[in-house]
């Protein structure tokens, strides 16, 4: 009988220090494709297109940003690609792995070439609206995405 006892009172502290856990969230790269909006204002705001288009360089995929303050629009951005041949500025490769690490490689154009420039991120939350990440190398960057219903 004592056996039972002291069977089921390890049993019974295995189970609150597994409880007390945290389990680490799952991202998924379906979810961050799509169309984000930066702290929502669209009359000024700052967008980022995650695509589901390959790079030349695997696993990424290519994204673009534009600030419409600037009066930069996506459009611009697609039409400049297609007169040049290749993505240049505006345009990212991108990866994301299921713990939340997103790498972006921005591309951009110095006398027809491509200079890529790596930021790693940390991904703190991924919803159907909501998007959060910080930069690994200076974690005071934070940004806040809303996805846009297109």
């Amino acid at each position: 009988m004592r056996k039972i006892y002291y069977l089921a009172l390890i049993a019974l502290v295995g189970l609150v220090f597994s409880s007390c856990q945290q389990s680490t969230p799952t991202f998924y790269l379906q979810d961050l494709q799509g169309l984000w909006l930066e702290n929502g204002d669209s009359t000024e705001g700052h967008f980022v297109r995650f695509t589901t288009e390959k790079s030349d360089e695997n696993p990424f995929l290519l994204g673009r940003e534009w600030t419409t303050s600037d009066d930069k629009h996506e459009e611009d951005l697609i039409k400049q690609r297609n007169k040049d041949g290749f993505p240049g500025n505006g345009w990212f490769k991108y990866d994301l792995k299921s713990d939340g690490t997103l790498t972006e490689i921005h591309l951009m154009k110095n006398g027809g070439a491509e200079i890529p420039n790596g930021v790693g991120f940390a991904v703190t939350k991924l919803t159907d609206t909501a998007l959060e990440y910080y930069e690994k190398e200076n974690k005071s960057w934070k940004y806040k995405f809303t996805k846009v219903k297109e």
